[in-house]
Formats: C-alpha cells, sequence, structure tokens
C-alpha cells in the first residue's frame, strides 16, 4: 500500500510538474508572439516616423532652395534698381550741363533744321544774350524765343499753331531716354 501511495503520489507530482510545465512553456509562447508583434508595430511605426521625417527633410530643402532663388532674385531686382537710380542721377547731371548756353542754341538749331523756322517757339527757361547770339541767325528767319515756368533745362520747341510740341527739356530727354536704360539686364 505503502508502494501504490509512494505511485500515485510520484505520479501526481509528475503530471503537475508536466502540467506546470506545459503551462509555463504556453506562457513563454504567448509572451514571444506579443513581444514579435511588439517589436513589428515598433519598427512599422519607426519606418512611418523615418519616412514622415525623410518627407519634411525632402520638403525643407525645396522651401530652401525656393527661398534661395527668391532672395537671388530680389538681390539682382535691388541691384539693379540701385544702378539704374545711379544712371539717372548721372544722365540728369550731363543732361543739365549739355542744355545751357552754347549746347542748347546748337540743340535748338538742329531741332528746326529743314524746318520753317517761323512755324515754331522755343520755350526755354531763361532767354540768355548768349543763347540769343547762337540763335541770332534763326530769330531773324522768324523763330521766337520766349521764357516759360514749364521749363527748367533744356527746350520746348511749340508749333505757333498750337499743333504740337517737341519736349526737349531735361525731364523730356530723360523720359526719351530711360528705357534704354530700365531694359538693361544684369
Amino acid at each position: 500500500m505503502e508502494l501504490q501511495i509512494q505511485d500515485l503520489v510520484t505520479s501526481i507530482r509528475k503530471e503537475g510538474i508536466e502540467a506546470a510545465n506545459a503551462e509555463a512553456e504556453s506562457i513563454l509562447s504567448e509572451a514571444k508572439k506579443k513581444a514579435e508583434t511588439i517589436v513589428a508595430t515598433a519598427r512599422n511605426e519607426a519606418a512611418q516616423y523615418k519616412d514622415q521625417a525623410e518627407k519634411e527633410i525632402a520638403i525643407l530643402r525645396e522651401s530652401a532652395a525656393v527661398s534661395a532663388e527668391q532672395a537671388k532674385r530680389d538681390a539682382v531686382l535691388a541691384f539693379k534698381s540701385e544702378i539704374q537710380a545711379e544712371f539717372e542721377k548721372i544722365l540728369a547731371v550731363d543732361i543739365g550741363k549739355e542744355l545751357q548756353g552754347e549746347g542748347l542754341g546748337k540743340l535748338i538749331r538742329a531741332a528746326v533744321a529743314g524746318e520753317n523756322v517761323g512755324d515754331y517757339v522755343a520755350e526755354v527757361a531763361e532767354v540768355s544774350q548768349e543763347l540769343k547770339a547762337e540763335l541770332a541767325k534763326e530769330i531773324k528767319e522768324g523763330l521766337e524765343i520766349r521764357p516759360t515756368k514749364n521749363v527748367q533745362q533744356g527746350f520746348r520747341l511749340a508749333a505757333k499753331d498750337g499743333s504740337g510740341y517737341f519736349d526737349c527739356s531735361d525731364d523730356g530727354i530723360m523720359e526719351m531716354l530711360m528705357p534704354y536704360f530700365r531694359s538693361l539686364d544684369f
């Protein structure tokens, strides 16, 4: 009997250990599956974050390139504007120098060349003796010279009948020449 009890206890113990081992193996297997699922999910999320970060980096790079191109264009435009302003100043000074005295007389003479000078009035800022002397021949032929407030430097050649005028004032000449400077590409 004692042997039977011993066999029974051994058998119960063996079944308990086997059951515990099976339970442990089942728990370990389930834990491994959960761990693999967690690792796979983490890898997928990491890949998604990496893809998203790479897309954001590409957008930032493109944005930086566009911003750099815009800044370059703005700098070129600002430079062009500054150069144009300097050209305008230089041109205004040079035109102003040429539109006085003898130079002014030569320009008026050139403007009426081949025309009936008696049909025109030269409007100037000031009628000087030097200008009268330069245009003496044209004045004898009927060219009228009169001062006007509308011209600071240079002259305006107006038809006496009021049909039109040719503006050779400093502003008029600047207006005619500046389109050539504005079209410069740098």
